[in-house]
């Protein structure tokens, strides 16, 4: 017999780790390595996909900055001073433009909503006699008593309370108006700094600074943890993956973790699911079965069908009739069932679901540990190379960047899962294309990783010629342009919907896909298009119908490109680009065919 139950139940761990792309580095100029006549030039551009460019990086002194350009324009147009300008500022949101349209429409109505006043609504007795504060019920000679624009005399004993409190209470302390119940006069800094301490008066200046960049819908706070950086978004950039100083990469739209080419919706979705209740019910009903009398979930977890509930049931009955033992005979025969077809889809949903969250959480892990790495390289591994191989830091860049392009990798890569985990399997052939690019993508980075960990290893032990410390930079920078290359086809078209396949994903011809390539590749493509390129082809061979080595799609001999998913006949086996099937040298690096 052979009986468990489901104690616990199935929990997915929640493998949403905070990650941590690199900075970029100063673009460096190019430069050139020298040996009997080897030449290779690298180039100095910097085109990873970093996402500082559809972004600038806004520290709190850069922040405060800004507030003190904005008051001192609104000041100096406006002719106020600038407590007045900040405190209209904050009450027109920190909008400039409607300042001055507030302001020039009606001046005074302008001053009255912001809590201006250009004359004191009480005087102060021009006597020295003693004065009642209307809060504590106490009289104090003049000189004890403050006011703001309004007049309304309060002790400083309550002043310094009533300011102390609203610091305490929040960034709507930069909102205070007059103690007095019926006035609209507003408290400037000027009267917070006579009674805050300066512990208070930073805090009230970091409302300031925050008031600002809440206002601003083009700018938000970092979520890195710790940071206190504030991200600047340039519209229309086309991404809204940005990254900050920390390290810390985000969606400017939602403000989760990077994570083109999946829309923000995919992945709410995917990471409500990674914590859902509804997976352990999942499990359950796929890979257990309810006792007949109990409707306890037990789990079979040996060989024999003879289950025995536990304590107090202590039911016996057959695991795959769930039948009474007692009277068992044999239960071969079939016999449709509802339950068990609701079990077997709750099972393959199940095993899709493990398949694109392991695969999802180990490149988010491999993404976490290349970042750390990276930091190994700068702090490290550069100091080392320079000073064994003797070169300079611009003759070693190509190592940074190789690993930045691999945490940038191994991120599109983790989210190109979830894109598929929500793929309709209606359309079998968009869902080939997917798999073809990701799995294209995938062998390049994996490729490149390889090369990046393991064949750096030699130059950090040991001194060795020019001429393998070429041939080393020449493969990894090779390897880093193929793999980018790779990526901007997969995300381009994860982002088009995958539209080279038609809407109705019948078999028909799609759209050929425009491939994006380096200019190297796109010279390296036009030679293989030159007239007489193709001499050495069999003319016979080359009208027979072939099998496109990656879809499986048999295209008509004169094509030399699958119609089905755009691709060549065969793969290079340097940098696995493919081919066209009538090229014999690589379109990418040149690479001559193997016979």
């Amino acid at each position: 017999m052979a009986d468990s139950f489901v104690d616990d139940a199935y929990d997915d761990d929640d493998t949403d780790d905070d990650l941590h792309p690199l900075r970029d580095n100063d673009s460096h100029e190019d430069d050139r390595d020298h040996d009997d006549g080897n030449e290779l030039e690298e180039d100095g551009t910097d085109d990873l996909p970093m996402f500082r460019q559809n972004c600038s990086v806004l520290t709190e002194a850069d922040v405060r900055q800004r507030v003190t350009d904005t008051i001192a324009e609104v000041s100096s147009v406006l002719s106020l001073s600038k407590i007045e300008a900040g405190i209209l500022l904050l009450h027109y949101n920190w909008s400039v433009s409607n300042v001055f349209d507030a302001w020039f429409a009606d001046e005074k109505l302008a001053r009255e909503k912001a809590g201006l006043f250009v004359k004191p609504l009480l005087e102060f007795p021009d006597h020295g006699g003693s004065i009642l504060c209307e809060i504590c019920f106490e009289y104090y000679p003049c000189d004890g008593l403050k006011s703001t624009r309004c007049g309304h005399p309060y002790c400083n004993d309550c002043w310094s309370s009533y300011i102390k409190t609203a610091i305490a209470d929040g960034p709507q302390s930069l909102l205070l108006k007059c103690p007095h119940p019926s006035c609209r006069a507003a408290v400037g800094e000027d009267m917070v700094g006579l009674f805050a301490s300066e512990q208070e008066n930073n805090k009230y200046s970091g409302y300031f600074v925050m008031s600002y960049i809440e206002s601003n819908k083009m700018i938000k706070w970092c979520p890195g943890p710790g940071c206190g950086n504030a991200v600047d978004f340039v519209a229309g950039s086309g991404s809204f993956d940005v990254s900050c100083l920390c390290s810390h990469s985000f969606c400017w739209n939602c403000t989760q973790e990077a994570h083109r080419p999946v829309d923000c919706e995919t992945v709410t979705k995917w990471l409500l699911k990674n914590s859902s209740e509804s997976e352990n019910v999942n499990y359950i009903l796929a890979f257990t079965k309810p006792c007949p009398k109990c409707k306890r979930p037990i789990e079979k977890n040996m060989g024999c069908s003879h289950m025995t509930c536990r304590a107090p049931c202590y039911f016996e009955f057959c695991w795959l009739c769930l039948k009474d033992w007692k009277n068992h005979g044999v239960c071969n025969r079939f016999r449709g069932s509802p339950e068990e077809e609701k079990r077997e889809k709750a099972k393959k949903y199940m095993m899709k679901y493990a398949h694109y969250f392991e695969r999802w959480a180990t490149n988010k892990k491999s993404m976490k540990k290349a970042a750390d790495d990276l930091q190994n390289v700068q702090s490290e591994h550069i100091e080392i190379v320079r000073r064994i191989q003797e070169k300079s830091a611009a003759e070693i860049s190509f190592i940074t960047e190789a690993w930045q392009q691999i945490i940038e990798c191994r991120r599109v890569l983790a989210w190109t899962y979830a894109y598929g985990f929500y793929l309709p399997n209606e359309c079998q052939a968009k869902q080939n294309l997917f798999e073809y690019l990701q799995g294209q993508a995938e062998s390049g980075l994996e490729r490149l990783h390889d090369c990046a960990e393991k064949e750096l290893l030699p130059f950090l032990k040991l001194m060795r010629s020019t001429m393998e410390f070429i041939e080393f930079r020449k493969k990894l920078t090779l390897l880093t342009s193929v793999t980018k290359n790779y990526f901007d086809n997969l995300v381009t078209a994860l982002q088009n919907g995958l539209s080279d396949v038609n809407s109705e994903c019948s078999s028909s011809v799609p759209k050929k896909r425009k491939l994006i390539v380096t200019p190297a590749a796109a010279d390296a493509e036009a030679v293989t298009r030159a007239p007489g390129f193709y001499t050495n082809i069999n003319e016979n061979s080359a009208m027979e119908p072939w099998a496109c080595a990656y879809c499986s799609f048999e295209n008509e001999g004169s094509s030399t490109f699958c119609i089905m998913c755009g691709r060549g006949s065969w793969t290079c086996d340097v940098c696995t680009f493919a081919n066209s099937r009538a090229s014999t040298t690589c379109a990418m690096c040149s690479e001559a065919l193997e016979p």
